[in-house]
């Protein structure tokens, strides 16, 4: 008679993504568990029914922060604190400016509404990020700057921020991000912003767009989702004069200048065909140029002279 075994595999794992669902990336542990059952058919004997569970090992609690619904925190790269720099803002106090240690807080050149803190009720990891209100006028700009690790690093500059716009941005221009070009008119910022709803280079000095704001320039880049956490990474090139920029773990065309100028995408930048920037420091907050506001959260911030990525 042939003899007929039934075997059950049970696999039990959580899933990723949406705002009610356990983080997918647990460790799965196997339990096995072996009984006697009636045999299905004649005089057949000797069947088992093996039954294999497999279950997180640890559970993560769905939420923006660690202890609220909505999206699925993700932790700092392993080996946070051997990154130049690498700050997800849990150390601070909730109120008040970020790790006097790594940052400086100030309004260049004037000052009016803008202002930031550490915020215990929004985060992309852990409880605390960094708040940015920024107003609508030039002078009510406001940044954290950091300059340590751009004179550690070299000429090669890894970045990686996650951040999150309350608000779309809008057609006119801001800056949400700087580094201060030492070879530009004696410190000029290279700026990353947003004009026409997208994400966009701009060079102080002579205020080229990365990418040309044509139609099809606009095309080659990215817009933010309001509300949401984005992560924004880039690698400047001292040396060559080389910019790459990517968005949620993607490469954006439109962000990128190489080692030829290309239509609706780079040409404003070869303007000085010899542009060598020399960084001298790093700064998060919030310009605007056009009238206007945002508030918008950073955490898990990186610098390094290899590719953080965004895990």
């Amino acid at each position: 008679m042939m003899t007929r075994y039934a075997v059950l595999l049970t696999v039990l794992a959580g899933c990723s993504g949406g705002d009610d669902s356990s983080d997918g990336s647990s460790t799965l542990v196997g339990t096995t568990t072996t009984t006697a059952v009636t045999p299905t058919s004649g005089d057949e004997t000797g069947e088992v029914e093996t039954s294999v569970s497999m279950l997180p090992e640890t559970s993560s609690t769905t939420g923006e922060t660690s202890t609220t619904t909505g999206e699925i925190p993700t932790d700092p790269p392993p080996g946070c604190g051997g990154l130049p720099l690498c700050d997800d803002f849990e150390g601070a106090a909730a109120g008040g400016p970020p790790d006097t240690s790594l940052w400086t807080v100030g309004s260049p050149n004037c000052s009016g509404s803008g202002t930031l803190a550490i915020d215990d009720g929004v985060a992309h990891s852990g409880s605390r990020s960094l708040r940015i209100d920024g107003g609508g006028g030039y002078c009510d700009h406001v940044f954290a700057a950091h300059t340590a690790a751009i004179e550690e690093i070299g000429s090669v500059v890894y970045g990686r921020v996650w951040v999150r716009f309350e608000s779309k941005l809008g057609q006119g221009h801001t800056t949400f991000l700087t580094l201060r070009d030492t070879a530009d008119s004696g410190g000029k910022d290279l700026r990353m912003g947003g004009q026409s709803e997208i994400f966009m280079w701009n060079r102080e000095s002579d205020d080229a767009t990365l990418p040309a704001l044509s139609p099809a320039g606009i095309a080659l880049s990215a817009a933010p989702v309001a509300g949401a956490w984005t992560c924004v990474e880039f690698m400047i090139d001292e040396e060559q004069g080389l910019l790459t920029t990517w968005v949620d773990g993607d490469a954006v065309a439109g962000l990128v200048v190489d080692a030829a100028p290309t239509p609706d995408v780079d040409q404003q930048w070869y303007n000085k065909p010899m542009w060598r920037p020399a960084l001298a420091d790093f700064k998060i907050g919030w310009e605007s140029y056009a009238g206007q506001t945002m508030t918008l959260y950073f955490d898990d911030v990186a610098l390094d002279d290899e590719r953080v990525g965004c895990m």
